[in-house]
C-alpha cells in the first residue's frame, strides 16, 4: 500500500491546491455573475470543451493510452519505443483535434440548440451563449495535449506536473474575472464578465500546453510532431479509444444529459448546478481522480506480469481509501450544505434564495459521492485487461436508467430531482461494475474489507450526530464577515474531522499499516511505484 499511498498523497495534495484556487475562482464569479442569463451562458460555453475534455483526453484517451504506453516503456523497446509510440499517436491525435475544434464551432448554433433550445426564448441568450462557446472551445484541443502528456509522465512514475497544471487554468480564470468585473463597472453588462472569462479559458490552455510540455523535456521525454502515420499500435488504440469514450465517460455524458434537462427550468438553474457540483467535485476531484490516476499504471503492470495477488490487493486497498475518505465527507456536505453555500457563495449577486436551492442540489448530488470515487477505481481492472467493451454495456444501461429518471422527476422536484437522479444511477453504475469483476475473479470484497467499511460507516454517523448538534449552534456566522465565515466552517472542518478519526481510531476503522506510511510521508518524497 506504501506506493499507492504515496501516488494519491501526491497528487491529491496538488488537485487539492488546484481545487482551492478553483473554489476562489467560482466565489468571485458567483458574486460578479450571480444566476442570470450571462452566468447561465457562461456556464454553458464552459461545459461544453470541459465536457470533451473529460470525456475523450482525460477518459478515453487516457485509459487506452497509458496501458499501452506503459507496456511499450517497460518492453524490450525502453523509453525509445515508448516515446516513439506516444510520438506516432500525437502526430494523429494532433490533427483529430483540430479538426474536430474546427467542425465543432463551425456548427456551434446547432450544439447550442440541441443543448440548449430554450435559451431561444430569451432574448439573446442563445446568442451569447453560441459566442462565448466558440471562444471557449479552442481550449478543447490544447488541454487534450496536456492530457496527453500528463499521461506520459504519469506512465513514468512523475504524478506532480499533471496534477499541478490545473492550477494555472484557475489563476488564469481569476485574473478573467477581475479584469472583466473591472471593464463592466457598476452598470455595465454582464456579458463583458462572460467574454474575459470565455477568452481566459482559452489563453489557460496555452500556458497549461507550455509548462507540461517544459514538464516532459525535463523528464527526458522526446516527441515529435511527423507526418501521421496509422501503425498498428495506433490503430488498436482507435479501437480501443472508441468503446472507452463510452465506459469511461459515463459521468461526463450524465453532465451533459443533466445540462440538456437543466436548461428545460426557470433561467439560474443551470448555473446553481454547477456552482453545487463544486462542492461535490472538491472530494471527488481529490480523492477520485487520484486515485484512479495512481491506481492504472500499477494495476497494468501486476496485470501484465499475471500477479493476481497484488492486483486483487492494490484495488483492495483503493476501495478501503476511497471509502474512508468520501463516506465522512458526503455525510459531512450533505448535513453541512446551507452552512458551505453560504460562505462560499452567497453574497454580491447570489441571493440567499439562490444559495437555498444551491444547497438542496449538494445534498442531492453527495449522495453519490462514494459512487463517483470507486468508478474510478473500479474502471481501471477492464481498463488495464484492455476490455473496455464492458464498461460500455454497465454505462449505457446506468445512462438510459437516468435519462428515464429525469423525465420523471425533473417536472416534478426541478434542478434538485435532477441532481438525485444522477446520484442514483452513479450508484447502480458502479454497483453494476463491482459484480462483474467478482464474477470474472477479478476482484472481490473480503470479509477484511467489509469489516472495515462497515467500521467507517459507525465512525461517519458518529460524527454526523455531532455536526447536526454543532450546525444550529453557528447561526447565522456562515453568513457573517470574512472572518465569521472562514471561523465557523473551520470548527465545522476541524470538528467534524476529528470526531470522525477519533471514532474511527477507536473503532478500528482506520488501518495501522496505513496510518504509519501516512506519518512516514514527506511531501518532498519521490513516488516509487517499484514497491
Amino acid at each position: 500500500m506504501t506506493s499507492l499511498v504515496r501516488s494519491v498523497g501526491t497528487i491529491g495534495g496538488l488537485t487539492a491546491i488546484s481545487r482551492v484556487f478553483g473554489f476562489v475562482r467560482d466565489m468571485l464569479l458567483a458574486r460578479v455573475l450571480g444566476a442570470g442569463l450571462a452566468a447561465d451562458a457562461w456556464q454553458l460555453a464552459f461545459t461544453l470543451p470541459n465536457t470533451f475534455r473529460r470525456l475523450f483526453a482525460e477518459g478515453a484517451f487516457s485509459v487506452a493510452f497509458v496501458p499501452m504506453y506503459s507496456r511499450a516503456l517497460h518492453g524490450d523497446g525502453g523509453e525509445e519505443g515508448a516515446d516513439r509510440f506516444a510520438g506516432d499517436v500525437l502526430s494523429v491525435f494532433v490533427w483529430v483535434l483540430l479538426a474536430f475544434s474546427a467542425v465543432c464551432m463551425i456548427v456551434m448554433p446547432g450544439i447550442v440548440w440541441l443543448l440548449a433550445r430554450e435559451y431561444g426564448e430569451v432574448p439573446g441568450k442563445f446568442e451569447l451563449s453560441v459566442e462565448l462557446s466558440r471562444m471557449t472551445f479552442p481550449y478543447l484541443a490544447l488541454v487534450s495535449l496536456v492530457a496527453m502528456l500528463s499521461g506520459v509522465l504519469n506512465a513514468r512514475s512523475r504524478f506532480g506536473p499533471g496534477a499541478f497544471a490545473p492550477v494555472f487554468l484557475n489563476i488564469v480564470m481569476i485574473g478573467g474575472i477581475l479584469v472583466g468585473w473591472y471593464l463592466r463597472g457598476d452598470d455595465g453588462s454582464d456579458s463583458v464578465v462572460a467574454w474575459a472569462l470565455a477568452i481566459s479559458l482559452s489563453l489557460s490552455g496555452v500556458v497549461q500546453l507550455a509548462y507540461m510540455s517544459w514538464s516532459a523535456r525535463r523528464a527526458g521525454v522526446r516527441l515529435a510532431i511527423r507526418r501521421p502515420r496509422f501503425t498498428p499500435e495506433v490503430k488498436r488504440l482507435g479501437m480501443l479509444i472508441l468503446p472507452a469514450t463510452f465506459g469511461a465517460g459515463i459521468y461526463q455524458i450524465s453532465q451533459l444529459v443533466d445540462t440538456f434537462f437543466a436548461t428545460s427550468l426557470p433561467q439560474g438553474s443551470l448555473t446553481l448546478l454547477k456552482l453545487a457540483d463544486r462542492l461535490n467535485q472538491m472530494p471527488l476531484g481529490i480523492f477520485g481522480i487520484a486515485l484512479g490516476t495512481a491506481i492504472l499504471p500499477m494495476l497494468a503492470r501486476h496485470i501484465q506480469q499475471d500477479n493476481k495477488a497484488e492486483a486483487q490487493r492494490l484495488q483492495g486497498n483503493a476501495v478501503e481509501i476511497g471509502t474512508l475518505l468520501t463516506l465522512p465527507a458526503a455525510v459531512a456536505l450533505a448535513i453541512c450544505a446551507p452552512a458551505f453555500v453560504t460562505a462560499f457563495f452567497v453574497g454580491g449577486k447570489m441571493t440567499l434564495a439562490d444559495g437555498a436551492v444551491m444547497a438542496n442540489i449538494v445534498v442531492a448530488l453527495v449522495c453519490g459521492l462514494p459512487a463517483y470515487v470507486l468508478v474510478k477505481v473500479f474502471q481501471p481492472a477492464f481498463f488495464s485487461r484492455e476490455d473496455t467493451r464492458t464498461p460500455v454495456l454497465v454505462a449505457a444501461g446506468a445512462l438510459t436508467v437516468n435519462i428515464a429518471l429525469n423525465f420523471y422527476v425533473v417536472p416534478r422536484y426541478g434542478i434538485v430531482g435532477l441532481a438525485a437522479a444522477t446520484a442514483v444511477t452513479a450508484t447502480l453504475n458502479v454497483l453494476t461494475l463491482y459484480i462483474v469483476l467478482q464474477m470474472r475473479g477479478w476482484f472481490r470484497l473480503t470479509g477484511k474489507l467489509a469489516g472495515k467499511i462497515a467500521r467507517q460507516l459507525l465512525a461517519t454517523a458518529v460524527m454526523a450526530a455531532f455536526l447536526w448538534w454543532l450546525m444550529p449552534l453557528l447561526g447565522d456566522r456562515y453568513g457573517g464577515s470574512v472572518l465569521e465565515r472562514v471561523w465557523s466552517l473551520g470548527a465545522l472542518v476541524a470538528g467534524g474531522g476529528a470526531v470522525f478519526f477519533a471514532a474511527a481510531f477507536v473503532l478500528g476503522a482506520l488501518d495501522k499499516d496505513l496510518l504509519a506510511q501516512l506519518r512516514r510521508r514527506r511531501p518532498a518524497q519521490p513516488v516509487d511505484l517499484s514497491e
